[in-house]
This record gives C-alpha cells, sequence and structure tokens, in this order.
C-alpha cells in the first residue's frame, strides 16, 4: 500500500510589530542587525558632539561675543547637549517617518561657514546667524513640497548618481584617514604621510586590519567589534602610557584621547531657541544675506541628494532609477533638520555619510537610525562614556566602508564619455575638495558641457540646466560678494 508523503509545512512565522512597522524581514535584515548598525553609524559619527562646541563655541560675532554668550568655555557643554539632542530627535524622525537608515546631526563643513562667514561679520550677533539657518531650511522645506526638490533629483542620470555614491565613498575614506592622522596636510604637498610611528596609529591599524579580519571571515558585527576592541586597546595605551591629545607640543597624541570622566552629566538645553529670523537684516545689506542663505542652501540641497544615494546604493535599496523609496519623505525631515539646527543654536543639521558605516554592517531600514537617535540622546546625559572613543578608533569602520561603496564604480560605463567624464570628476573633487556638493556641482556642469560639445542638448533634462546655472553661482559666489564690494 502507498503512503502519501507528509507535505504539511510550518506555518509561518509571525512577525512582531516592530518587524512590521520597519519592514526589516522583508528588507533582508534582522532587529539584532539593525540595532548594531545603529550603533556603529553613532560610533563613526559622535565626534560631531566634540567638534560642533570646538567650531561654533570658540568664534565670536561680530559684536565679539561667543555663542552662548560666556567667555570662560562653559559655553561648550551647552553647545555638545544641544548637538546631540537635536541630531537625536531628528535622526529618530529620519527612521519613523521615512524609514531609511540615515542619521542625521549639524554638518561639518556647514558649522565652519556659519561660524567664520556669517556669524563673525561685523555686526552679525549668533542669533542672526542662527535665524538665516532656519530660514534657509524652511526655503528648502518649500522647495521639497512642490516638487521640486524631488523633482531635480530624479533628473540627475542614474550612471551619475552611482558617480556621486562612489565619490562619496572615497570621501568617507579620506575622512577616515585624517581622523585617524593618517593622513595630515604636506610639507610641500596638498596632503602628506602622518607620523606612523605613533601608539594612536597603532590603535587605527588594529582596528582596521581586525575590520579587514573579521569582515572576510564573515563575522557579524565586524564594524562595531572592531570599534569597540580599538576603544579598548586605546584606553589601555592612555592610561599606562599618558598619551594624551594631539598638538605642536605633543605631535604624537591622539586626536581626540579616551578620557574617563564619569558616566552621567545633566545637560543644559539654555542655547534651544536662541534665534533671530529676521535680524541679520538690520546688521548687514539685504543682498549679503540673500548670497549667504543662497550658499548655505545650495550646498545643503545636494548634500543630502548625494548622501541617500549612497546609503541607498550600499543598502540595496534604490529603484533602476537609482531612487530610494520614499525620498520625498527624507528629503522632508531633512529639510526639517536644517531649520531646527538653526533653531537649536547648532548651524544646519544634514544627512551624515557615515551612515553607510551602519549599512556596511548590515542595516537596511529605519529602525538602524532609530537606534543611532536613541544613542545621541542618551549622549546628552552620557557624554563622558562618548569620550571615551577616540577618533582612531572609529576611523577604520568609515576607511573600509570606502572600500565597500567603490564597487559601485563597475556600473559606470566608462566607455561613454558623456558620462565617464563627469563621473570621473564627480568622484575625484568631493575628497579632494573635502566637499560633496562641490563634487556633485562639477559633475553636474562637465555633463551638461559634454552634452552640448557632442550636439545633445536636447537630451539634457531641463532641471539639469536650472541646477548647472545655480551651481555657477554657488561657484562664483566670493568673487561677486567683491565685485559688490560685500
Amino acid at each position: 500500500m502507498c503512503r502519501m508523503a507528509n507535505t504539511t509545512t510550518a506555518p509561518p512565522r509571525e512577525l512582531s510589530a516592530i518587524d512590521r512597522f520597519f519592514k526589516i524581514t522583508e528588507r533582508g535584515s534582522t532587529v539584532g542587525t539593525e540595532i548594531r548598525g545603529g550603533l556603529v553609524t553613532f560610533f563613526t559619527m559622535a565626534y560631531i558632539i566634540v567638534l560642533n562646541p570646538l567650531i561654533l563655541g570658540t568664534t565670536p560675532d561680530g559684536t565679539g561675543q561667543l555663542l552662548g554668550g560666556t567667555t570662560d568655555g562653559s559655553n561648550l557643554g551647552m553647545i555638545a547637549a544641544a548637538t546631540a539632542l537635536v541630531a537625536g530627535l531628528l535622526t529618530i524622525a529620519m527612521g519613523v517617518f521615512a524609514n531609511f537608515p540615515l542619521a542625521l546631526a549639524a554638518g561639518l563643513g556647514l558649522n565652519a561657514v556659519v561660524a567664520y562667514s556669517i556669524a563673525s561679520i561685523e555686526g552679525v550677533t549668533w542669533a542672526d546667524a542662527m535665524g538665516l539657518v532656519v530660514i534657509e531650511g524652511l526655503i528648502i522645506l518649500l522647495l521639497v513640497l512642490t516638487g521640486f526638490r524631488e523633482a531635480v533629483f530624479k533628473a540627475v542620470p542614474r550612471e551619475l548618481k552611482t558617480a556621486i555614491s562612489v565619490g562619496i565613498g572615497l570621501f568617507i575614506a579620506l575622512i577616515g584617514l585624517v581622523n585617524a592622522g593618517f593622513v595630515v596636510p604636506g610639507s610641500g604637498t596638498v596632503l602628506g604621510q602622518g607620523n606612523l610611528g605613533t601608539w594612536p596609529i597603532v590603535v587605527f591599524v588594529v582596528g582596521l586590519l581586525l575590520t579587514i579580519v573579521l569582515w572576510v571571515r564573515k563575522v557579524k558585527g565586524a564594524l562595531l567589534i572592531s570599534i569597540l576592541v580599538a576603544t579598548i586597546l586605546a584606553v589601555i595605551l592612555e592610561n599606562t602610557l599618558h598619551i594624551g591629545d594631539r598638538s605642536e607640543a605633543n605631535p604624537t597624541g591622539f586626536n581626540s584621547a579616551p578620557t574617563f570622566e564619569g558616566v552621567v552629566d545633566v545637560p543644559d538645553f539654555g542655547l534651544l531657541g536662541q534665534f533671530s529670523l529676521l535680524g541679520s537684516f538690520e546688521s548687514i545689506a539685504a543682498v549679503t544675506v540673500v548670497l549667504l542663505v543662497f550658499s548655505l542652501l545650495l550646498a545643503d540641497f545636494f548634500d543630502t541628494m548625494g548622501t541617500m544615494v549612497a546609503v541607498g546604493a550600499e543598502a540595496k535599496l534604490l529603484d533602476e532609477d537609482g531612487t530610494p523609496p520614499k525620498t520625498k519623505q527624507i528629503l522632508i525631515i531633512d529639510s526639517l533638520a536644517a531649520a531646527a539646527g538653526g533653531a537649536g543654536s547648532v548651524s544646519s543639521n544634514t544627512a551624515y555619510v557615515e551612515s553607510t558605516a551602519g549599512v556596511g554592517e548590515g542595516a537596511r531600514t529605519g529602525l538602524a537610525a532609530v537606534v543611532t537617535g536613541i544613542a545621541f540622546l542618551l549622549a546628552t546625559f552620557l557624554s563622558p562614556l562618548v569620550a571615551l572613543v577616540p577618533y582612531e578608533a572609529a576611523a577604520p569602520a568609515l576607511v573600509f566602508v570606502g572600500f565597500l561603496m567603490m564597487a559601485q564604480v563597475a556600473g559606470i560605463e566608462w566607455s561613454k564619455l558623456e558620462i565617464a567624464i563627469p563621473a570621473f570628476l564627480t568622484i575625484i573633487i568631493m575628497p579632494f575638495t573635502y566637499s560633496i556638493a562641490h563634487g556633485i556641482g562639477a559633475g553636474f556642469l562637465a555633463y551638461v558641457v559634454v552634452k552640448l560639445a557632442l550636439g545633445k542638448a536636447r537630451e539634457i533634462h531641463p532641471l539639469m540646466w536650472i541646477a548647472s546655472a545655480l551651481f555657477v553661482v554657488y561657484f562664483t559666489l566670493e568673487p561677486i560678494r567683491v565685485a559688490l564690494g560685500l
């Protein structure tokens, strides 16, 4: 007698509410992977909690006052607390409303523009400068709500989007090498090799080699493990050899020596809301205000476009046109982050390329961003613990993610000059100028010029014409200011 085979299968596992909300299983991830990815992203960008206060808090405004109104350095803690708070809230919003593994914080570079090119103008106060940041964020939000920002993004050719992602990969790899002290400004050259015979470099090299070994062995949590191990090594070296911070008097020190000054510190959020929306118009000429807002706006406008493409490509979340899911929601949160940064007196907040480190660890959903955001909120209270992770311990993750993103270069058709030349310029100019916006601008302008040279003007999307014209103004802002005597 023939017996029928048992073809019954176990019922599918019921997904948790968190899994369903963030589509974790659907995107091929797990809750544990998302948590690890979120923590890796936090550790690779936590330096902004330290650097933002040093840039904003030590530069007097046009009236001679420091941000926060202090003169003894006590404002640095206020700026650090506000920096972490705004970054935490907006990164959580990105995770919840856009379901994208993208973290936001005060933009490094944008904060320097605010400090050295805006707040320092004679007669301008810090409140005036932060008011301009709020205005810039609100304008970008308007451009998103009208569909203009998303339309410009979709008008960019797919291969040029790929080049942007590759360029960002090289850019963050360079950031990692600079943070580690492996690359320094050269004597007689643009870049030079750092002092390789130092203990901080040993921490970096051990972290990088460990990352490589763990990755090729397919160990889960490779990037996070390497950061933690490198941090432990740095703490041991600092407490036994007393290496200290790098300075002219101590050239072999850490870029940020691990220090332990307790666990909990009560944050001071006194900077929140200290901005003047229209105060700058009373201090400087209206045309100067317009040019300053424009320079901030264009950098913010395209930086996030490039970053979300890089993150989406690494996470394999882009569609056939190179567009990530929920693009409009991503751009809305980013626009609100710019305005929130000004309202919080910590400069424009923007998407961070270091998010690719978390994606490299396996993050695929907004849960990773929520974890990063929670870590930032905890950092407002646990800032002493954040100080334990030196740049040299987090830098290997950035360098290795640069390698992962370089693999996308194979998606560019290098025999097709009308895309190869713009792609090449985009890729090299980002790291060499230390600016995502500069690389995108160079690529856009080269794309239009090559198409015109080949007699293919009709193939250029109208929005690419507009974007390129804006970049012409962007790159010539300084000569325009000089010509106008501003």
